[in-house]
């Protein structure tokens, strides 16, 4: 399946998933059990994007995962309710002010620097030891070109600016299919 195949219904379910999961976080639960179709078991990576009253309230992700795409969501929605060392943890109030996005990765692919499409691309950094992440979205977000993007890439992977372009440094791309509860509020 690829990552920009996933229904309305589908949708729904995983977004459900992500909040039943945090939801249950607050008892010290494990998420509920979800029954799905064989097409949503894939392995993906993933991140799940919290926003309370349009600002960022937590987001954590995978690269990829070797567990099943219900798994992973479960297991970063909760990282980034509690997890995220940019924020306090999510209190139980909150979460009813909360929207949650979920940004499905496709496989990550080698990249040169000029090859990278802001908006399009997702890019990931690694180098010396330090590696940074961007999701598609943050650049639209921001109104990033393409050295704009790369730049802060390199500030947030904590290397000199310009390390993307020397020896050594791996610079990967990835889309991702992003849908959130906000954006399917239209659809209920």
């Amino acid at each position: 399946m690829s990552v920009d195949q996933f229904a309305i219904d589908d949708q729904k379910l995983l977004l459900r998933c992500a909040r039943d999961a945090i939801q249950a976080a607050f008892s010290r639960k494990a998420p509920p059990t979800v029954s799905v179709e064989a097409q949503l078991e894939i392995q993906r990576g993933l991140f799940v994007t919290l926003h309370k009253a349009g600002q960022l309230r937590g987001c954590i992700g995978r690269m990829n995962s070797a567990a099943p795409l219900i798994q992973t969501i479960q297991e970063m929605a909760v990282a980034a309710a509690f997890q995220d060392p940019r924020f306090p943890p999510l209190n139980q109030a909150e979460l009813a002010l909360v929207d949650i996005e979920l940004s499905i990765l496709s496989p990550m692919k080698a990249s040169k620097p000029k090859l990278v499409q802001p908006g399009l691309h997702g890019v990931h950094l690694h180098f010396h030891g330090n590696s940074g992440v961007f999701l598609p979205q943050v650049a639209t977000e921001q109104g990033w070109d393409r050295e704009t993007l790369l730049e802060n890439l390199c500030y947030k992977a904590g290397v000199p600016s310009g390390s993307h372009l020397l020896p050594g440094a791996v610079l990967q791309t990835f889309t991702a299919f992003v849908f959130g509860e906000k954006q399917l509020e239209q659809f209920k």
